[in-house]
């Protein structure tokens, strides 16, 4: 069975150079790196040969690379621009060494929606990228503001997604749930919360409206939303009609919305999200280096559903999606 998997990152020695020294990130990197088996790290600084071997220690065929986190939504104007066009340029180098192996999401400068349109353009029609990857918020700022909806719209005509990948939470939020439990902020819990309700701004402020046809990748199933589908979609029929959204809430999340297993390898959590969105919305990743690509390929190969369905979920619908 191919698989592909396109949540899988890594970061540039500018990338390192410019983000601040954290204590508590260093830690949760050796924490994680224990727990993992491997340093995080140095995987992250490979996009080569390293990487193909862990690749097919574990059977994956095709990686979709993107920036790590932070990425560029910490950096603003020029800075930001020089961070995404680094980032994307190398990992156009090294799809040119394994074109079979490796394909991309791009990384945008999205305090500058100008820029960034620009540049998913750039990386879309000439370097042959799948779409983009955002982490989250910009500072604070939220992609559903009007500004950015330029970077919807130009997505939407390459026919490319967008995957909305978490970063920390907001800094109000932090400085309310998460003050003082820091570490759950990030993967444990915080994530979630960040790129779920980030998509809902998305959806309520008739982003899907505006661009029907647009698509929105969010990893870890749907980070919580399959979940809770019913009761957001029973509580909020009248928050649709005062916002003058066209359609039902659970409508977009079948229609624009595409989910993938990252780093969320529960058999239950998976079967939910499954019957909810159907087996076409639901895409394999694994979140390396983050997560084990053995535990990740381990949890598909023995999800108990038909071959086909597998199938799809393996590389089929990726395939379809990003045109591979």
């Amino acid at each position: 069975m191919k698989i592909v998997t396109l949540e899988d990152h890594f970061s540039t020695a500018l990338h390192e150079q410019l983000v601040p020294e954290n204590p508590a990130r260093a830690a949760w990197y050796k924490d994680r790196s224990r727990h993992l088996g491997h340093d995080i790290e140095a995987e992250l600084a490979d996009i080569g040969e390293r990487r193909l071997a862990a690749m097919d220690a574990a059977g994956i065929d095709v990686q979709v690379i993107s920036l790590t986190t932070p990425g560029c939504q910490d950096f603003e104007g020029e800075l930001a621009l020089r961070i995404a066009r680094d980032a994307n340029d190398r990992l156009s180098e090294a799809m040119e060494l394994h074109p079979e192996r490796f394909a991309a999401f791009a990384a945008l400068p999205t305090s500058d929606p100008d820029a960034a349109v620009a540049e998913l353009e750039r990386a879309v029609t000439r370097l042959g990228f799948k779409g983009a990857l955002i982490n989250s918020h910009t500072k604070g700022n939220f992609l559903d503001h009007p500004r950015c909806w330029p970077i919807f719209e130009r997505a939407q005509s390459l026919g490319v997604p967008i995957y909305l990948h978490p970063g920390g939470p907001h800094p109000g939020m932090m400085a309310s749930y998460f003050q003082g439990f820091e570490d759950l902020s990030r993967p444990a819990w915080g994530f979630a919360v960040d790129a779920s309700c980030h998509f809902l701004r998305i959806l309520f402020a008739g982003v899907f409206d505006a661009y029907p046809s647009l698509k929105i990748i969010l990893g870890h199933l749907g980070e919580g939303l399959p979940f809770g589908m019913h009761r957001l979609n029973d509580h909020t029929p009248y928050v649709a009609r005062r916002r003058g959204l066209k359609r039902m809430p659970a409508d977009y999340l079948r229609d624009n919305l595409v989910v993938t297993t990252s780093g969320n390898f529960s058999a239950p959590a998976f079967l939910c999200t499954l019957f909810t969105l159907g087996a076409d919305n639901v895409l394999f990743s694994v979140d390396w280096p983050y997560e084990s690509n053995k535990v990740a390929v381990d949890f598909l190969r023995a999800l108990p559903m038909s071959d086909g369905d597998k199938e799809k979920i393996a590389h089929l619908n990726a395939e379809r999606l990003l045109r591979l």
